[in-house]
């Protein structure tokens, strides 16, 4: 008989091995006490009835969970232009739960009726039809996981680093099981003429938002999507349609989606001429940038936090690229001199968020916490100097530095530019 091949160690064998490396076979937690299991006392909840079970239509976290909630900067010119960040901190797993995927408004929510609501796709088309809310749930449809980012997202990093914390600097962002129509379909239900190279989106919103999309990004992968999570999308998230085109920039993913006109050029609207462009040192403006560029953040530890004290910590964050799969993510703990490859958490997918974790023993010394992530073409994530070489400080959006985060010895963490 054959010798077999030792097993494959599991994820739990693995993980003891690489904490008994970094401990030394001692506790992994700094000042834990040994204790026997008679001391574990009795909680006061343990000992009585809980509270009366009373159905609740719709679930809702622990109370002691309040804090983590979406938060805004303020300071919009008026109400319904505004949006809201994802606290990236205190979530785990790369899913985003639907009540806290960031928000970017142009004109407020509007609140639509789906029975009234219509979908009409018309210009260079054999067939141009309008379709209701009940005839697109009878297409086949498709469910895939997709980050969602603003194209402004991390935009105050460009000067100084100001962010509190990585819910305001990283926060117009998420990730989410989205659920709806291949764009494709309803392309070739229409009957799209040759001639079409452009699509205009147009959302049902007072602001009409509206941009041109290459019809190559229709074919490719976008959707019409009508769920979240499982669920139909939230008003705030576009209710009762939307259109998504996985690793563009979140403007272009129109909300309350009810036209897409077939053209054979680009609109030209107002979000992709003064709005949403990219402006370079020399006074030139770079047009129509759609993928979101390969990024990574680390999220715990990360700014407005504290370290518990010197032991193993372990360092866990987000990273992400427009362009297709995360291949690989580094860790610097001392602001870039040197780098450790982290481990990617299952499932790595193309244009979705990807958590990273890589095991850190703080010996109570200052620190410079990085991560840099390279995707499955190659791009590496460039340093701030890196990136202001190329683009200069006149742009607002599309910024993908390295983040660092300064670790002090009391434990506190700042947001710096190393």
């Amino acid at each position: 008989m054959k010798d077999t091949p030792p097993a494959e160690p599991s994820a739990r064998r693995r993980f003891l091995r690489g904490a008994a490396a970094l401990g030394g076979g001692a506790s992994l937690l700094s000042g834990a006490r040994a204790q026997s299991p008679e001391v574990l006392s009795v909680p006061p909840w343990s000992r009585q009835p809980g509270e009366p079970v009373l159905w609740q239509p719709y679930g809702l976290p622990s109370v002691h969970e309040k804090s983590v909630q979406r938060r805004s900067r303020g300071g919009t010119p008026f109400g319904g232009a505004a949006s809201s960040m994802t606290p990236l901190q205190d979530l785990f797993g790369i899913i985003t739960p639907s009540g806290l995927v960031f928000e970017r408004h142009h004109a407020g929510i509007p609140q639509i009726d789906p029975d009234q609501h219509r979908l009409v796709i018309h210009g260079l088309a054999a067939r141009p039809r309008i379709f209701s809310m009940d005839e697109l749930l009878r297409f086949p449809s498709v469910s895939r996981i997709h980050f969602l980012e603003c194209s402004g997202n991390t935009g105050s990093e460009w000067s100084a680093p100001s962010a509190a914390s990585v819910q305001f600097s990283h926060g117009l962002l998420s990730c989410c099981e989205w659920t709806g129509v291949p764009l494709s379909v309803l392309l070739d239900e229409v009957g799209a003429a040759d001639q079409a190279r452009w699509i205009l989106a147009e959302g049902a919103d007072g602001a009409a938002m509206s941009r041109s999309i290459p019809i190559e990004k229709a074919w490719e992968d976008a959707l019409v999507v009508y769920a979240q999570n499982g669920e139909r999308l939230r008003p705030e998230n576009g209710y009762p349609l939307r259109l998504f085109l996985p690793g563009f920039e979140g403007n272009m993913n129109i909300k309350w989606l009810r036209r897409l006109k077939l053209g054979a050029a680009p609109f030209m609207t107002r979000e992709e001429t003064s709005k949403y462009t990219d402006s370079l040192a020399d006074g030139q403006a770079r047009q129509f940038t759609f993928l979101m560029d390969a990024k990574s953040v680390i999220t715990r530890p990360s700014a407005g936090q504290r370290l518990a004290g010197p032991g193993f910590h372990e360092i866990t964050g987000l990273a992400w690229s427009g362009r297709g799969r995360v291949r690989s993510v580094e860790v610097s703990v001392d602001g870039g001199l040197q780098w450790q490859l982290a481990q990617l958490d299952a499932p790595v997918l193309p244009r979705a968020l990807t958590r990273f974790r890589l095991g850190w023993r703080w010996q109570g010394q200052p620190a410079v916490l990085q991560s840099r992530v390279t995707d499955d073409t190659g791009y590496v994530q460039p340093t701030r100097a890196q990136l202001i070489e190329v683009r200069g400080l006149n742009s607002v959006y599309h910024y993908n530095a390295i983040q660092s985060w300064a670790v002090a010895p009391d434990g506190s963490l700042s947001n710096v530019h190393a």
